[in-house]
């Protein structure tokens, strides 16, 4: 498979051949889903209900046992007390991980980059590079991207890069995402409607 590369002016400066081992693969969407799914389990946070020896305070007798006409009590942290512990509630000790192998999680990224460079949603630019490492640069460079249509306005795009290229000019653009390719894995690639690549940064997968 070959994907047009374009300059910062949204130019096709030249085309790169892509390995059909990685972005060839048939959509597999029952493995892109399970794989997904573990990922997002094992990011999971448990709930946790504080019980009542995990509640702050409470430590004297709100009142003496007999003689003042009110039911008998030892602590404000009672689960029956409003601001008391919790009966049999969440507990953090649950773990929602799921375990996917490597060579499942592989290729599931592989299925979906393949999707994506089928889509044209797979975008390769030859160098990204500024005057300064300032916002309004990044900003005006997909403003060109907008322009020519290669990206949709408002859509999600992570951008991947080598690990020698700053990520600094994008961190405060909205709908815009930066990530070392080395660190890339399904569910990042799916959240996102674009993948932009350097040719430095595709050639770290090719």
């Amino acid at each position: 498979m070959k994907l047009k590369v374009y300059n910062m002016e949204a130019k096709q400066v030249s085309e790169i051949e892509l390995s059909d081992r990685i972005f060839g693969m048939k959509w597999n969407p029952d493995l892109v889903h399970q794989v997904v799914t573990s990922l997002k389990a094992s990011v999971r946070q448990p709930a946790h209900a504080k019980a009542r020896s995990e509640v702050r305070g409470g430590g004297r007798k709100p009142w003496r046992q007999k003689g003042t006409g009110r039911a008998r009590h030892g602590s404000i942290r009672s689960p029956l007390w409003i601001g008391g512990g919790v009966t049999h509630g969440p507990r953090k000790e649950k773990n929602y991980s799921k375990k996917i192998n490597k060579k499942m999680k592989k290729a599931a990224l592989f299925s979906i980059l393949s999707r994506k460079a089928a889509d044209g949603e797979l975008i390769v630019i030859d160098a990204i590079t500024f005057p300064e490492e300032k916002t309004k640069h990044a900003s005006a460079f997909l403003h060109i991207l907008r322009q020519k249509k290669i990206i949709e306005p408002k859509k999600s795009a992570l951008i991947l890069l080598d690990k020698r290229e700053s990520k600094r000019p994008f961190r405060n653009l909205p709908h815009i995402h930066t990530e070392e390719v080395r660190n890339i894995n399904p569910l990042e690639a799916l959240s996102h409607k674009y993948l932009l690549f350097t040719k430095e940064s595709i050639n770290g997968i090719i």
